[in-house]
């Protein structure tokens, strides 16, 4: 079937989990609960960094940029996986599935880069304490970020387009509960040499690059916080990695995780559960990672908290 034919009549089929009702209203409430808090959790570190000046620094500026990247990211595949399930419906267009892609790569990539930026403020910051507020000034993350959306979005264009070129057989069956490209392209039909050059090429680019500069600039902060001879400024320097490294841990080992164990094994309940640890666990940790770690954002969540309920009661009392 020719390619022009299967966008106006054909869809494929995500084959998500189980097929048992009563575990698909348990995977249901499970998941819609994992996207609130995810949804909540995320908004109120971008809401309590833009209340307080005293969080308006490089570090909680990529914060909030990697909080609404989250909630982007989880949002392109859980609202279509949780209308599947109540719809009992496992269809989804080829034009959504491409929508999906496009999205689902966009800020994957976006996600890696500010967890790089991230780690280089990290290493400004302990290096080169005195130069920190020239060199990381707010024109530089202004063009970071941008940047990071413009190489994204990129990225995602030039792996997503590439699927057009593609005819696609008769099984259009996709072991998962999202468009996954790796699974889309080894329902093609015809070759996919060149799709497979780009997927890599922007794999290395917009993965393997951000890890390494991500593992380098931990080399130096490591190297420079061993030569601090007191054990209490030690403590200190590791502490304002904690939370970063242990984003970057989740985020970089369950996603690699998924793509080892699928490019060595078949598509199994194992691998669905490593998807689901990358594309939903991960995004829902981080706000309660930064803000259980950080000092500050404790501290600044429990002001806006606190304006919250004092707003809310007030309201109700002029209501009353």
């Amino acid at each position: 079937m020719e390619r022009g034919n299967q966008t106006e009549v054909g869809n494929f089929l995500l084959l998500g989990f189980a097929e048992d009702s009563d575990m698909q209203l348990l995977l249901r409430g499970l998941f819609l609960s994992m996207y609130l808090v995810t949804i909540i959790g995320n908004l109120l570190i971008i809401l309590t960094i833009s209340s307080d000046s005293h969080l308006h620094t490089p570090m909680y500026f990529f914060l909030s940029n990697l909080s609404f990247a989250d909630i982007c990211f989880t949002s392109t595949t859980v609202p279509k996986m949780l209308v599947n399930i109540q719809t009992q419906s496992k269809m989804i267009t080829f034009a959504g599935c491409l929508t999906q892609m496009f999205f689902f790569i966009a800020f994957g990539c976006l996600d890696n880069l500010l967890l790089t930026m991230m780690a280089y403020d990290r290493f400004v910051a302990i290096c080169y304490p005195l130069h920190y507020m020239v060199i990381m000034n707010p024109q530089l993350c202004g063009l970071l970020v941008l940047g990071s959306w413009c190489i994204s979005v990129m990225g995602s264009l030039l792996e997503t387009l590439t699927i057009l070129r593609l005819s696609f057989c008769t099984n259009m069956e996709i072991p998962h509960f999202f468009c996954d490209p790796s699974e889309v392209l080894k329902l093609a039909c015809s070759d996919t040499f060149i799709n497979n050059i780009v997927m890599y090429f922007v794999t290395i680019v917009l993965g393997v690059f951000p890890l390494c500069g991500i593992l380098f600039s931990y080399s130096q902060i490591f190297s420079s916080v061993l030569r601090v001879s007191s054990a209490r400024g030690q403590h200190k320097a590791f502490s304002t990695c904690g939370s970063h490294l242990s984003v970057v841990s989740l985020f970089y080992g369950t996603g690699l995780g998924v793509y080892l164990s699928s490019a060595v094994t078949p598509p199994s309940r194992t691998s669905l559960a490593a998807s689901v640890m990358y594309t939903m666990v991960t995004p829902m940790l981080n706000p309660f990672i930064y803000s259980l770690r950080n000092r500050d954002m404790k501290g600044s969540l429990g002001k806006l908290l606190l304006r919250a309920t004092s707003l809310k009661e007030g309201t109700i009392a002029m209501l009353s």
